[in-house]
């Protein structure tokens, strides 16, 4: 019998968020549901603001996964407390040591989300595939709802406080008593050794700050540069507009400055941000080769310089015995037998090909127009790329 996650409502509840409305990859879901179904994660530990675990995957080395949960700050706390203790029952079940499904609606009214939302996870793994979330990290997703099961305050927990603070800040507004005040922070730093610094567990540290969900836009120039400059309003326009946008991804940790690239590489960087604009026919016009271009624009969409460097170096000879492996998982994981078929470092079935480069990741490409397109980003194993 298939095991299924979520035996209470709270288990339920979770799942449900967590597949429709918590803006995870859909298509990386299932690998980790299957995960989780084979025991491969340890005792799964929930903290505040982070759900902790190891997960065993291929190598004999298991993966250390740690989640970030989006924590309440204290007015988003004081909102929802108060709005519990306006409903007497829900109130009294919480200081009972119950968790009142009746509450997440009660969170809904102070303007807060118990349930994870859009960006409330930020998955983080010890593999080495890119994908967000990794297989690792879906299945410690998918074992959250056993926590639940057990202890409906665990979800409380990773919103940032543990059982005896929630039921003393109740007491405290149902009581009418004001909230503390925290001592002022001295005005100076006083640091901290580096020996504490250097081993202290990186679990420990605090999350960063929430990301903007995109980058700003350039302010308009109040006026036009002279006629005898070298550049023009719109090149500048395009200068910060490029600046801001890379900027951002440094900041979200997706991306680099870009400044040792060579004249080549920031062409394909600049067309994978012009794919579908009007800005793409000029730069397409700079180049003997659109076509190959939009390929390396749309690798670079994928994984960066590392899928651009996937399309152009397109054909080696690994070990055959590898390729044996990835053959055996491919046709475990669904790929039809006596379809598939191996050439050098790809495995292609119909309008797939997954395809081991020279990094000793694995890519999926996808026949797109007569030509071969990177359609995912790499994996570790192959068997993750095929769906």
């Amino acid at each position: 019998m298939v095991r299924r996650f979520g035996g209470t409502w709270w288990g339920r509840a979770w799942i449900e968020a967590l597949e429709q409305r918590a803006s995870l990859d859909p298509n990386r879901l299932p690998r980790g549901r299957t995960y989780a179904r084979q025991d491969r994660a340890g005792d799964v530990e929930t903290r505040p603001g982070q759900i902790l675990a190891v997960v065993q995957g291929t190598r004999p080395t298991p993966y250390r996964v740690r989640i970030g949960v989006r924590r309440f700050d204290d007015d988003e706390w004081e909102r929802f407390l108060t709005a519990v203790a306006a409903r007497a029952g829900h109130a009294a079940a919480l200081l009972d040591g119950e968790l009142e499904p009746g509450i997440v609606d009660d969170a809904l009214s102070a303007g807060v989300e118990l349930l994870p939302g859009p960006g409330d996870l930020q998955p983080h793994c010890s593999c080495p595939d890119w994908a967000d979330p990794c297989k690792h990290a879906a299945a410690v997703c998918y074992l959250v709802a056993d926590e639940l099961d057990a202890d409906p305050f665990a979800l409380l927990t990773l919103r940032g406080r543990r059982r005896p603070e929630v039921l003393e800040a109740l007491r405290r507004i149902r009581g009418g008593t004001p909230p503390r005040v925290s001592r002022p922070a001295a005005l100076t730093d006083t640091g901290v050794r580096a020996s504490d610094a250097w081993f202290r567990d990186p679990d420990e540290l605090p999350l960063p700050p929430p990301v903007k969900p995109r980058p700003g836009s350039p302010a308009i120039w109040p006026t036009d540069p002279p006629a005898d400059a070298p550049f023009t309003s719109g090149g500048l326009d395009l200068l910060a507009t490029d600046a801001a946008r890379r900027a951002w991804a440094i900041y979200r940790g997706e991306g680099s400055t870009g400044l040792a690239d060579d004249h080549d590489l920031d062409l394909i960087r600049r067309a994978a941000n012009a794919l579908n604009t009007d800005a793409w026919s000029a730069l397409a016009s700079r180049t003997e080769d659109p076509r190959g271009l939009a390929r390396r624009a749309v690798a670079w969409q994928v994984a960066g310089s590392a899928g651009v460097k996937a399309v152009d170096h397109s054909t080696w000879r690994p070990d055959t015995r590898v390729m044996a492996a990835a053959r055996e998982a491919l046709v475990e994981a669904g790929a039809p037998a006596s379809r598939l078929r191996v050439r050098l470092n790809s495995l292609t079935v119909g309008d797939v090909q997954i395809r081991l480069g020279t990094d000793g990741q694995w890519w999926r490409f996808e026949r797109r127009g007569g030509a071969w397109e990177l359609a995912a980003p790499p994996t570790s194993e192959p068997d993750d790329l095929w769906t």
